[in-house]
């Protein structure tokens, strides 16, 4: 089931008449996913089971309209564009990884990977282990300064 939301509207200047924007939300990640074309979602298929099996505990869920993975705290979210596959592994993701990342743009906290290239499973695998390693880490100095 898809949720339309509307986004405001804007006046034509041509005739003059209203229209509404609004895009469709997906509710799940199966959703999702299933608004792409059909080779962007076995890429986002692709990525989806690399980030379940590094982290089967986390909770799967739909956030910032994108799929997003929390385990004692925000771990990694994804999202699927015209040319690349987004993947956002918080900025200490991108840090620690920055020399196996070399070969794709990347930002403070994001990393494009091209549709035309393969998605580097390993290195995302990988990627979401240290966050979950990471936000472990975080959850017990929490635990133990309430102490």
């Amino acid at each position: 089931m898809y949720f339309l939301i509307t986004t405001g509207t804007k006046k034509l200047t041509d005739n003059n008449v209203m229209k509404q924007s609004s895009k469709i939300v997906a509710l799940n990640v199966d959703e999702y996913i299933a608004t792409f074309p059909e080779a962007t979602q076995q890429l986002l298929r692709k990525l989806r089971k690399a980030i379940r099996e590094a982290a089967p505990q986390a909770e799967e869920f739909i956030s910032y309209q994108m799929p997003a993975y929390k385990q004692n705290g925000m771990l990694v979210y994804f999202a699927g564009y015209a040319n690349h596959i987004g993947f956002y592994p918080a900025s200490s993701g991108i840090r620690f990884f920055k020399k196996e990342l070399a070969g794709y743009k990347t930002s403070k906290g994001a990393v494009q990977i091209p549709i035309d290239k393969s998605i580097p499973l390993s290195l995302l695998n990988k990627i979401v282990k240290f966050r979950v390693k990471e936000n472990l880490e975080k959850a017990k100095l929490k635990a133990s300064a309430k102490k």
